[in-house]
């Protein structure tokens, strides 16, 4: 046993080293007069030959005294982490620098319990692909959970047919439906609907990736990769505004950092406050790019006997009460291109409308509010708004919830991923619709989408930092776990003789000697997550 399995604390062992099964190792060379201090890296179609002390194209892999290796380390799960921070540890392996300073005491808080799947879970970050399709998944773990053999298949996975769904909470104008969205001046997506206090983008995908100009590739690439991983990009749409998108984090709409999503549309807004606008205000106008609400004429000011104002409304009329089209889609109040509220009002009817009414007209946040009475020619004048209404106002404000960039990731598992995990790839899926396999996205639960093949969605705020790469082909790579019984494992044609103990791929890392990755990090799972063994898939 090394010295480097003697600091991990780990009980004494004689591990066993899985051999590079017949048929799985290096390809020939490609071009016979590659210098001999450079290696070829197979772990993308590109084929980078790698000169020592340097990396690849993808800045993924690089040369290591003649040892290709995995740069980034193999991202580890923990329920619980002493150290915030905790230090990289090199595996027992070929091209493994010595551990930094303080890393070996880091490693002091291990004990037996990290020997069940329970306490630790291997994830995709970091772990190496199965490029080119052929070889078995790096990880193939056997472990132990709640008393049962289990078996975790670990990759990252190289995605072409993926994609970002990106919600924005706001009620400002973004940009007319399908109306592209640019990166650094290139195509990379399109505005698609308009959801209830969001607007929702998708970005990337193949045909961005690969079916336009390099250029729209890169930076499709260059964006799926920043947002990924959490980080800020901004982007323009055409005919509409420019924005700044970081999951995680308020939107920021033409250089303005949004802070409210609306409580609900105008119409929605009107009938949850308007037994508190009833008896403090004669008329409340509730403007919104979708349904203005009119509190007297609305079903709710009707069951609450609140006559009628006599109020006439520009736009079409829905039902009573709401009405569509009052305005066009704006910045200003709720969503619309008004900055003066009374705009919409054409008129007031003679004989119903009285000097002296008290008109409230707000927006669905709350963020504008201005309150008038009607003088002797029927003209509102705007007045200080009593104290009483202020507090409803403000009780919008209080339910809304705050703006919010929410980024989910899209792909579809194809062959490499498959085959990583077993011989015949149909019966991955087939388990997997069957609930016996889930599937997690760097630890995270992934939405699998009902239909044909295994297409996943998930949260990438759920998943590590710095989760996602690139090569490029263009395709972008994400870390994908397949977590099953070991039975269940067996049963679809799984890479069996490539399962390997927990402890091993604790020591040793992945089965492979070319291209694996050379360190591993502690990481505490993220407090909205299950624990990813003994769950369910999350199936549509």
């Amino acid at each position: 046993m090394t010295e480097h399995t003697k600091t991990d604390g780990l009980p004494g062992m004689d591990l066993p080293v899985v051999p590079e099964s017949a048929g799985l190792g290096k390809a020939p060379l490609r071009n016979d007069r590659m210098s001999a201090a450079k290696v070829e890296c197979n772990a993308c179609p590109v084929l980078c030959q790698i000169s020592d002390g340097r990396t690849g194209a993808c800045d993924r892999y690089a040369n290591r005294d003649g040892v290709l290796v995995r740069v980034d380390p193999v991202v580890l799960l923990r329920r619980e982490l002493k150290n915030p921070s905790p230090a990289l540890v090199p595996f027992a392996r070929d091209g493994a620098e010595p551990a930094a300073e303080g890393a070996q005491a880091a490693e002091t808080d291990w004990n037996g319990d990290l020997l069940h799947a329970d306490e630790v879970f291997v994830t995709g970050v970091g772990s190496s692909t199965t490029y080119p399709d052929y070889k078995p998944a790096p990880f193939i773990v056997a472990s132990k959970a709640q008393g049962v053999d289990m078996v975790t298949v670990v990759t990252e996975g190289i995605f072409s047919y993926c994609s970002l769904k990106v919600k924005i909470d706001t009620d400002r104008f973004l940009g007319a439906e399908q109306a592209n969205v640019r990166y650094k001046g290139e195509v990379v997506g399109h505005v698609t609907t308009a959801e209830y206090g969001s607007q929702m983008l998708s970005l990337g995908g193949v045909h961005h990736l690969t079916g336009g100009s390099k250029k729209e590739g890169r930076m499709a690439l260059e964006l799926m990769q920043k947002l990924g991983n959490k980080q800020p990009a901004e982007c323009t749409i055409d005919g509409g505004a420019s924005l700044v998108i970081q999951a995680g984090r308020a939107p920021i709409v033409n250089g303005v950092e949004e802070a409210r999503m609306r409580v609900g549309c105008g119409s929605a807004a009107v009938g949850i406050f308007a037994r508190q606008f009833a008896g403090v205000a004669d008329e409340v106008v509730v403007v919104d790019d979708h349904i203005t609400g009119v509190l007297t004429q609305h079903q709710a000011g009707r069951c609450l006997d609140m006559p009628e104002s006599g109020i006439k409304m520009l736009g079409r009329k829905s039902t009573p009460g709401r009405y569509f089209q009052v305005a066009n889609p704006g910045n200003g109040w709720g969503g619309t291109d008004i900055a003066d509220p009374l705009s919409i009002i054409e008129g007031w009817e003679e004989g119903v409308a009285k000097p002296g009414l008290r008109l409230l007209m707000t927006s669905t946040t709350g963020e504008h509010a201005q309150w008038y009475v009607l003088d002797e020619a029927l003209v509102p004048v705007e007045q200080p708004m009593p104290p009483e209404v202020r507090r409803i106002v403000d009780r919008i404000g209080e339910n809304c919830e705050p703006s919010l960039c929410t980024v989910l990731f899209l792909g579809g598992a194809g062959g490499s991923l498959r085959a990583g995990v077993t011989e015949n790839p149909v019966l991955l899926t087939r388990a997997i619709k069957r609930a016996l396999v889930n599937v997690t996205c760097g630890g995270a639960p992934a939405y699998v989408w009902p239909g044909g093949g295994i297409t996943v969605m998930v949260d990438v705020m759920r998943m590590p930092d710095n989760s996602f790469g690139t090569v490029p082909t263009p395709a972008i790579v994400a870390p994908i776990e397949f977590s099953m019984r070991l039975d269940d494992y067996a049963a679809l044609g799984g890479h069996v003789d490539h399962v390997f103990p927990l402890q091993e791929a604790l020591a040793r890392g992945a089965w492979q000697d070319d291209g694996a990755p050379v360190t591993r990090q502690w990481v505490r799972i993220d407090d909205a997550n299950p624990w990813p063994l003994g769950q369910p898939p999350m199936l549509g």
